[in-house]
């Protein structure tokens, strides 16, 4: 093994161009750390913000984009325990994933799923830290409860679509197609809203209104969410795609007791991250190995191909989106 690997970094603050293939030493695992030999690595909403400087990386993280990939160990750091070298994983990284080697907590790897490919099991860390962590560790839902989420067929939308109704939820989402909508129901919605052509927050008063909903939209979809929600209903927020700022009428927030609450990811502690991976080994992984749910795809590009990939990432699509990093990995 040479000492540098292949790379792309943000070269300044823009656009897809300013993903610049580079060399770049390759890390050393500290302490409770693994070293990962990437095969795929996952391209997700926050590496757009990370490339347009409006997502900033942790002090101790890399600067390089990726937050999650899948691969094989290639060397443990001191007390790195529950994996040996060699071992198929996929993990949830602090950041580095576009490259052919990163480091991670070895407590924030998780196996790769019987019978699932290294390329799909790219796509699971950051979807399923996300979802499990805000809808069901945060967001409490339960088997019967009403649940809405927004943005259906993204990476977001269609992992929480397939854990909500799994766990049994009652589950509604919303997309911006037929096509979107038929394939959100395949996935387990009872009902998925065309807000093309419908008013979803009608539509959920008529289904008796969620107890809970996951929203990646933001702005004004803040107030209209209130309005879909049940008395004692709750609001999770994991992005605003159409801003951070809205005007909320409190009283019916108090009135109702209503919970509004949002949370990111990537600046949680390495303990509560590890917290989410464990519920995840315990509660979802059985569901993949038994082939109940996996992640959607949409495609995959070379590694030397990342601004391709962020341009249809900010496209229409639908699910997950991959580098392929290591030539010689298999589908």
């Amino acid at each position: 093994m040479t000492n540098t690997m292949r790379a792309i970094e943000i070269s300044t603050p823009g656009g897809p161009d300013v993903l610049t293939r580079c060399d770049r030493p390759i890390p050393i695992p500290g302490p409770g750390e693994v070293l990962i030999r990437v095969a795929y690595a996952g391209v997700n909403g926050p590496d757009i913000h990370h490339r347009k400087g409006l997502y900033r990386a942790p002090a101790d993280a890399s600067d390089l984009p990726g937050l999650e990939v899948s691969g094989h160990i290639a060397a443990l750091g001191p007390n790195a325990d529950g994996f040996r070298e060699g071992d198929a994983i996929c993990a949830l990284l602090p950041g580095g994933g576009y490259a052919e080697y990163a480091t991670t907590p070895a407590a924030h790897c998780l196996p790769v799923p019987k019978g699932m490919s290294l390329k799909k099991a790219a796509a699971l860390p950051e979807t399923f830290f996300t979802v499990w962590s805000n809808v069901f560790m945060v967001g409490g839902l339960r088997a019967g409860q009403t649940f809405l989420v927004h943005g259906g067929t993204g990476g977001i939308g269609s992992t929480a679509i397939q854990l909500a109704s799994s766990f049994g939820a009652r589950v509604f989402a919303t997309a911006g197609s037929d096509e979107k909508t038929a394939l959100c129901e395949s996935l387990g919605a009872e009902r998925a809203i065309n807000y093309n052509t419908e008013d979803f927050v009608q539509v959920m008063r008529d289904a008796g209104r969620a107890d809970l909903i996951l929203d990646i939209v933001g702005g004004s979809h803040i107030q209209r969410n209130i309005k879909a929600l049940k008395d004692d209903g709750r609001l999770q927020m994991i992005a605003f795609q159409t801003g951070a700022r809205a005007e909320i009428g409190f009283g019916e927030v108090m009135l109702r007791r209503l919970t509004l609450s949002g949370t990111t990811l990537r600046p949680q502690s390495i303990t509560a991250k590890a917290a989410i991976a464990e519920q995840l080994r315990a509660k979802v992984w059985p569901l993949l190995d038994a082939g109940r749910i996996a992640p959607v795809m949409h495609a995959t590009f070379p590694l030397e191909d990342a601004a391709a990939a962020h341009t249809a990432l900010e496209a229409d699509h639908i699910g997950n989106i991959v580098l392929k990093v290591n030539e010689g990995a298999t589908s």
